[in-house]
């Protein structure tokens, strides 16, 4: 017993309960704590920009050879086929299910919603150029994660050429390192989770409580049940490529599966993946460090699944008979918004408003959606934090870098101990296979 309690998840698991238990008992009082957890989230969030450029800048300067190319062309393959089936299988269920029908909500919408939506809405070619900032500085000080993640990714090209060419690894190695300095610092501040976690859930809970949970019950559970369906597609697909046993994955997925339930932030999860992904489930640094970093951003099936229901769900509460075209349109828009954006506490709304302004849907019942978005976003976040590890696993079987030892416990790692020069000799036979 003392043993689980000093586990970290455990920890957060217990103090995620008493806090909802708490709130629900002092009510709005609750409020008063939500500045903890607010500073918690901001500890987290402040070192996400310096650990992405870092880590994709490290995992694409490392690369040698063809192998660059093939492990970014699995990376986004994976991403792509699973994104593409989680938006057909939203489109089934809900078609199933019809979770909006008989729906109704006398609210009123935010106006700015409205705004930001219509502004988004009419200008596709703005968004798309937007994925290139003028200005990467800009970039990282609003947070804006897909232009860093070009700006590292063609960083890290550059760099790649010029230590092939010089031979001199001192930027490289410098950039290793801060990874290093960052995950450290996660680190320390992951030692105040329970407390962050506690005062978040208390806050929730004393506002909102639970009832407005069954306002959306069909809403909710039409989308359960397509993480449900994904994640263990996503199990089988691993299990039967990797040859791993898969009833050793949910021990360790259970700690980061904590941290993103109770914080809904892939980003804030981001730095507890990177690490079990590594010292948990055996996958080497480099690929982690790649595919993790997309994936954070561009590998949410979570959010792909959620936004099309979204679509069909306005659709069926507004009385609208979608076309194929506009279910197809709203799929892609779903799939590009996943890549576009990273999901982070509160963006939901606008989201929301995006698709129904950009499909044509009636807005009356998007004020249901955002008041339910925690529980949503906890089904989300579940499916996107769990989903970037297995697709991780899925990227290192094509280039044999799963240590099998540490996946079955034998061996332990950490990343402080990975050096990537001690992969080389893998890498090189990875290159060698193409």
């Amino acid at each position: 017993m003392k043993k689980a309690l000093a586990s970290p998840a455990v920890q957060i698991l217990i103090a995620a309960i008493l806090g909802i238990v708490f709130g629900l008992v002092v009510g709005e009082w609750a409020g008063n704590l939500k500045f903890v957890g607010d500073l918690f989230i901001r500890l987290i969030q402040m070192s996400i920009v310096p650990l992405v450029l870092a880590s994709v800048i490290v995992a694409t300067g490392a690369m040698t050879g063809k192998g660059a190319g093939r492990l970014a062309g699995a990376t986004f393959g994976w991403i792509l086929g699973f994104s593409v089936v989680s938006a057909a299988l939203a489109w089934g269920l809900a078609t199933l299910f019809r979770p909006g029908a008989g729906m109704a909500f006398d609210g009123e919408i935010d106006p700015a919603l409205e705004e930001s939506a219509a502004a988004g809405a009419q200008d596709w070619q703005t968004t798309i150029l937007n994925f290139v900032s003028t200005n990467v500085v800009e970039a990282m000080a609003s947070g804006a994660m897909v232009p860093i993640i070009v700006f590292a990714l063609l960083f890290g090209a550059a760099l790649n050429t010029f230590v092939a060419k010089t031979g001199k690894r001192t930027v490289l190695d410098f950039f290793d390192q801060l990874q290093q300095i960052v995950l450290t610092m996660i680190r320390i501040v992951m030692r105040i989770a329970p407390i962050g976690v506690f005062c978040l859930l208390a806050d929730l809970a004393g506002r909102v409580g639970f009832a407005v949970v069954t306002s959306a019950l069909a809403y909710l559970g039409t989308t359960l049940v397509g993480v449900v369906i994904i994640l263990l597609l996503m199990v089988a697909v691993v299990a039967a490529r990797t040859r791993l046993s898969p009833w050793k994955l949910p021990a360790k997925l259970a700690e980061q599966t904590v941290v993103a339930v109770t914080t809904t932030s892939s980003a804030v999860t981001f730095p507890t993946v990177l690490r079990n992904a590594v010292e948990k489930v055996g996958i080497s640094q480099r690929v982690a460090n790649f595919t993790l970093s997309i994936g954070m951003t561009m590998g949410s099936c979570g959010a792909v699944l959620n936004y099309t229901i979204v679509v069909l769900f306005l659709a069926q509460a507004g009385g609208v008979e979608l076309t194929i075209g506009q279910v197809v349109l709203g799929m892609v828009l779903s799939i590009l918004l996943n890549m576009g954006t990273i999901t982070v506490p509160g963006g939901f709304p606008v989201v929301a408003m995006f698709l129904a302004t950009s499909v044509g849907l009636p807005i009356e019942a998007v004020g249901l959606l955002i008041a339910v978005d925690w529980f949503t976003g906890v089904l989300r976040t579940f499916l996107n934090v769990n989903g970037d590890t297995l697709v991780a696993m899925l990227v290192a079987q094509n280039t044999d870098e799963i240590d099998r030892d540490v996946y079955n416990g034998t061996r332990t790692a950490t990343t402080e101990e990975i050096d990537l020069e001690a992969y080389r000799e893998t890498f090189e036979k990875a290159d060698a296979v193409d």
